[in-house]
């Protein structure tokens, strides 16, 4: 199985680059395409100062409560498409601007309308948008400060970290709609808080708040929601914060052994992990980390 660090070129040429083209801003902001009535569905923003390498991803189809439709899809493949390959991003936070809401899953109005190929294709998509965001070299963080529910919750799911304010509401709900989880759900929550949860979760489609979910391993930390409505964005911030600093070779090699070696044996995993650990040692910052403890003084990392 090829790195992640080199499967970002790879995931850009077979990614489906359905969105328009996208425009850098004045404000920092990278602008995607504008959904049919003129309205932003999605937006990027680089921190900026001691924040730097921090880029959020803010969902912002506020009519419709950032339901996956056709649009806010096609743009979120194309900024992931784009991050996958972006060595300056060393944490991805994704957030909503739409206030009490993450993301409320399918556009049940845009469902009705397609035929049963239709949904399958549409479903598809949904499900590779969701392993194109797994697949991200780099460290991402979902920041829940309100609803989550469906493919809404499979798309923190696919986050390698997740926070959430303890009013916030999750549940993989499909089987009150006759369906079942399509888009990584099925697979994802087991892995998150174990086969026998997740049975129970996905077949009486709960929801669970903030501190449930917190307690079961949906998510890593749950906060008291404040007047902002914006806490577990602040929490996941501050977790951001805590990761900048690190090295970003080692951390996105650390990811991709911790991934990939959940998938296979103990034995299969130790050469994973060797593998992974033979791409840091030649690091210039594998160096400046060793001279930085010999020297007593933090270390400066330019991921290289």
């Amino acid at each position: 199985m090829p790195s992640l660090l080199l499967r970002g070129l790879s995931w850009s040429a077979l990614a489906c680059r359905v969105g328009a083209r996208a425009l850098m801003a004045g404000d920092g902001k990278r602008r995607y395409s504008k959904a049919r009535d003129g309205e932003l569905e999605v937006e990027l923003k680089r921190l900026p100062g001691e924040d730097e390498g921090i880029v959020e991803v803010l969902m912002c189809r506020d009519k419709a409560r950032n339901a996956l439709g056709h649009v806010f899809v096609s743009q979120m493949r194309e900024l992931v498409s784009m991050m996958a390959t972006d060595s300056t991003v060393r944490v991805l936070l994704f957030r909503s601007l739409v206030p009490g809401v993450f993301c409320a899953g399918a556009d049940l109005k845009e469902r009705a309308l397609m035929n049963n190929q239709e949904s399958d294709l549409f479903v598809h998509s949904l499900r590779s948008l969701m392993t194109q965001i797994a697949l991200l070299p780099m460290p991402t963080i979902a920041a829940i400060d309100g609803v989550a529910v469906g493919g809404g919750l499979e798309l923190a799911l696919a986050c390698d970290l997740r926070t959430a304010a303890c009013s916030a509401q999750m549940g993989l709900i499909e089987a009150t709609r006759g369906l079942l989880p399509g888009a990584g759900g099925s697979q994802r929550l087991p892995r998150a808080v174990g086969l026998a949860l997740a049975k129970e979760l996905i077949f009486t489609g709960r929801r669970v708040g903030g501190k449930a979910a917190a307690e079961m391993g949906l998510v890593n930390r749950a906060v008291q929601q404040d007047e902002t409505g914006e806490a577990a964005y602040a929490e996941a911030l501050g977790l951001a914060r805590e990761i900048l600093p690190q090295a970003p070779i080692a951390v996105r090699l650390a990811k991709e052994a911790m991934i990939r070696g959940m998938e296979v044996d103990i034995t299969s995993a130790m050469a994973i992990e060797r593998m992974c650990y033979a791409q840091v040692i030649p690091t210039r910052d594998r160096r400046e980390g060793m001279a930085a403890f010999m020297e007593k003084r933090p270390p400066r990392y330019i991921g290289e």
